[in-house]
Order: structure tokens, then sequence, then C-alpha cells
């Protein structure tokens, strides 16, 4: 069988050129140009699908203003995290020192180098929370704290002249700071002030539940009416 090629040349006597022979073997069947007729309709619809689903995205995200990244929180907000206490009195390095929220007393005693020899630690209530901006004032054996800043020091509102503690001005957690007395003998004294009205005089103390004579005469130094 001869080629198509030469039966061209056969036909003519001339050589057909190849851009003819091209053209023909690039014709299609009816079927052949029907099934790529609609491939190409699949791949232009599948195209348009894409892209309309881009353009939406593209244009929300230039519609929304870019947000600038948060600050970090700021030196002061820091500082409102922390409490800060004065230390002073009989202690190895007194001072101020910085503490977490929920430290003790204990911790800062502990921080500013433990008691010093001869400090009165009984004295104080090593178990209360810390409160900004305090002073906490660990006195020595035998000594009266100055400006009402027994035990737990800080200078009460209960303070009068001589740096002892009225007890008829004191608050519960002022008299908590006396040698011996906690939460539960504190109460007591101001319960008692509020039934019987102001004390005359520190003996009336005795009058108080749970106050004895020892008890007392570990108090009568550091109170006054």
């Amino acid at each position: 069988m001869l080629s198509e090629r030469a039966q061209d040349r056969g036909r003519s006597g001339l050589a057909v050129p190849w851009w003819v022979r091209a053209a023909r073997m690039l014709e299609f069947r009816p079927r052949e140009t029907v099934a790529l007729a609609v491939l190409g309709g699949l791949i232009l619809s599948g195209a348009l699908v894409a892209f309309a689903r881009a353009r939406p995205a593209a244009l929300g995200a230039a519609a929304v203003p870019a947000v600038a990244p948060s600050a970090a929180p700021s030196a002061s907000a820091a500082a409102g995290e922390r409490i800060v206490v004065h230390v002073a009195g009989a202690v190895r390095r007194p001072g101020v020192y910085e503490f977490a929220p929920g430290a003790r007393v204990i911790d800062a005693v502990r921080r500013a180098g433990g008691p010093a020899p001869g400090a009165d630690v009984d004295s104080i209530n090593l178990a209360r929370p810390l409160a900004d901006g305090e002073r906490i004032y660990v006195p020595r054996r035998g000594e009266v704290p100055p400006n009402g800043a027994a035990a737990d020091g800080g200078g009460s509102g209960g303070a009068a002249s001589g740096g002892k503690l009225n007890i008829n001005a004191a608050s519960e957690r002022d008299l908590e700071g006396l040698p011996g007395v906690g939460p539960v003998l504190a109460q007591r004294i101001v319960e008692y002030r509020t039934q019987h009205g102001p004390f005359r005089s520190v003996r009336d103390l005795l009058k108080v539940e749970g106050i004895g004579e020892k008890k007392f005469s570990s108090l009568e130094p550091y109170v006054t009416v």
C-alpha cells in the first residue's frame, strides 16, 4: 500500500506541502469534535469557578484593616502584681523587698536575712499575709516598737504617742501585732469593746476572755487608752 504522501505525489505529480498534510492530520471526526468541545467547556467552567472563589477572599482581605499586635504589659501593670514592703528592726538586712501576692510576714523576715540576735519574733504574727506598702518591724526583746508598730509593723491607726497601741482605737489587725495576741483574741477584744464601750484603763483587758494576769503583764508595756 502506498503512503499518503506517495499517493498525493502520484495524483498530481507534485509533492504536497507539509502544512496541507498537517491540516489533514488535524481533521477530526464528528464524535471526536463533540468530545473535545465538552472537555474544553469543563476546563473553562472550572477556571471560572476557581476565579469566582478567589476573588471575594482577596477583596475581603483588602477590606479588613491590619490590626497592630497588642502591646506588651507596661512596667506599671507588672509592678501592680507585686507586693513591696519595708522590713525594719531586729533583722540582719533591713530594707525594702518585693514579694509575690500571698507572701507572709515570715517570708519578709527571711528575705531580710532572718532575725538578728536578740530579736523578739514571738511578738509578731509571722503567719499574717503581707500588704503592699506596709512596714514590718521586728522588735528586740523588751523593746517597745516605735510609732505604734507593735507586732507586724506599719504604724496603725490605733497608735498613740509614746509608741503604745490605743486599745480603744485599734483594729483587729492592729491588735494581732501585740505579743501573744492572735486572730481569736483580737476579735474578742474588739467584741468586748463594742458590747461594753471603750476600755477605761488597760487593766480592763483582764475582763476579756482569754486574758489572765500573765498575758496582761506581757501586753501592758505595749498598750494604752
